[in-house]
């Protein structure tokens, strides 16, 4: 509380310290049902094409590396090797993603996007673009870094170091 015995100490950073239980349930609970939101319209658009959320993540990954290992990918994903080869055989089948081999190493696999994957990848993440936009024109900069923080903190150490590897690999 402030000096005056109002409440204006609560908007500030050091009351998150203290959120009580139920507090933390309706943040649960707007998590599910903002990724519910966030996922709805990639998902309406992988299920036209008999795909899911496993295809989209390989798909968005390999978009913001072109020429991934399989191996990269696996670290990336966090899958079991099985899993992703069972969703890059129907992605290279479907002629979305070519596997070449690699030039300094013939046992590896480069992933690249076909020009259809490259269409199908920008009709996902516009979609997802544009939710993330208007969410975070709405909630304002100061919002926007700290739930950038708030993910962050949220990730066990190994994905958060898989998540720093890929952002500086992309800087």
């Amino acid at each position: 509380m402030d000096k005056g015995g109002g409440m204006s100490e609560l908007q500030g950073g050091e009351a998150l310290l203290f959120l009580t239980d139920e507090q933390l349930q309706q943040g649960i609970e707007a998590m599910f049902f903002a990724y519910q939101g966030f996922t709805t319209d990639p998902d309406r658009i992988l299920g036209t094409l008999a795909y899911g959320r496993a295809h989209h993540r390989a798909i968005h990954f390999i978009a913001r590396k072109p020429g991934t290992t399989v191996t990269n990918l696996l670290n990336i994903l966090g899958v079991t090797k099985q899993s992703l080869n069972r969703v890059l055989r129907t992605l290279v089948e479907d002629d979305l993603v070519a596997s070449r081999v690699g030039k300094s190493d013939k046992r590896e696999r480069n992933l690249h996007l076909t020009a259809e994957g490259v269409a199908l990848e920008r009709e996902l993440s516009d979609a997802q673009r544009a939710r993330m936009r208007a969410a975070y024109r709405a909630a304002g900069p100061a919002a926007v870094t700290g739930f950038r923080q708030v993910l962050e903190a949220m990730m066990d150490p190994a994905m958060r170091c898989r998540y720093q590897t890929l952002r500086e690999a992309q800087t």
